[in-house]
């Protein structure tokens, strides 16, 4: 994977025609093949338009992000802090269900090979019928799934599925994560192993990376290649520096949500969103 003027993720030819499961896993192996961390940068989809949305991500991309998570906004969220769920109230108005989402999703892909992943909760895939949508998905150009209210063990034809169809089914870890629980995990997810940093919600930092070391060492002694990445309370370049030394690539939303919505117009939202993903991936690129 080759990047771009300002380290951005951007592809050659051969991975664009890849699988998105295959360009999920390459981004994160591309970035470690240069001795560098993967970033993600998760977006709410539609906040403050649709439009914003699919111009804002190859911006991002060519700033340095590696993965863009886009997040379908759902009523009732289980794990967003306030910033996303003000975020997901904005952009419910914009989507009347998923199709427009993988619309939206397909003109992206048109514009930038940075891999895109879903983050939403199970209801809606349910309505649509997994099999239906993973098939939907992967033509829009969809590269992976989170769903962070599907437990790993009520997973297993979810992510059968959404392997066949090559779509990586990214699976989450917490801090109160049981051994056998991880190992399922580790079996189960693709794409990248989804760490949550702390007990609680996204945009809060209190007792972020608690036993993360730990943890992180399990997976590596299970002997699992997936990539292992971290989200919840990173938000400054400091913390991105200091959690991507544990892991293979950290994960940031509420910050960069914070920096569209402080903006006074969409063309400031957009530089001031760049100008907040190139000072993370400096961050990652320092020398340890």
């Amino acid at each position: 994977m080759s990047g771009g003027t300002n380290g951005g993720g951007l592809v050659n030819s051969g991975f664009a025609n890849s699988t998105g499961l295959e360009r999920l896993e390459g981004a994160f192996t591309g970035r470690k093949s240069q001795g560098r961390k993967a970033l993600v940068i998760y977006l709410m989809a539609g906040d403050p338009t649709v439009e914003f949305t699919i111009s804002l991500v190859p911006r991002i991309a060519e700033a340095g992000a590696d993965v863009v998570e886009l997040g379908f906004p759902f009523s009732d969220p289980i794990a967003d802090g306030p910033v996303i769920q003000a975020a997901g109230n904005r952009a419910l108005r914009h989507f009347s269900g998923l199709d427009d989402y993988l619309a939206m999703v397909a003109r992206i892909r048109k514009a930038t090979p940075v891999p895109l992943v879903l983050m939403t909760h199970y209801n809606p895939i349910f309505r649509y019928g997994e099999e239906a949508f993973l098939q939907s998905a992967a033509k829009a150009g969809l590269d992976g799934a989170i769903l962070p209210d599907l437990p790993v063990d009520e997973a297993e034809d979810w992510t059968a599925l959404a392997r066949a169809n090559g779509v990586a089914p990214v699976m989450l870890e917490a801090p109160n994560t049981d051994d056998a629980h991880a190992r399922r995990i580790a079996e189960r997810s693709a794409g990248f192993i989804y760490m949550v940093s702390l007990k609680g919600v996204t945009g809060t930092d209190v007792g972020m990376g608690e036993n993360l070391a730990g943890r992180v060492e399990r997976f590596r002694a299970m002997g699992t290649a997936t990539p292992l990445a971290v989200g919840f309370g990173i938000s400054t370049p400091e913390q991105a520096k200091r959690i991507g030394a544990l892991c293979d690539g950290v994960i940031v939303g509420t910050g960069i949500i914070n920096r569209i919505t402080a903006a006074p117009n969409t063309g400031a939202a957009i530089n001031a969103a760049v100008d907040y993903v190139a000072e993370l991936r400096a961050a990652l690129d320092q020398p340890a």
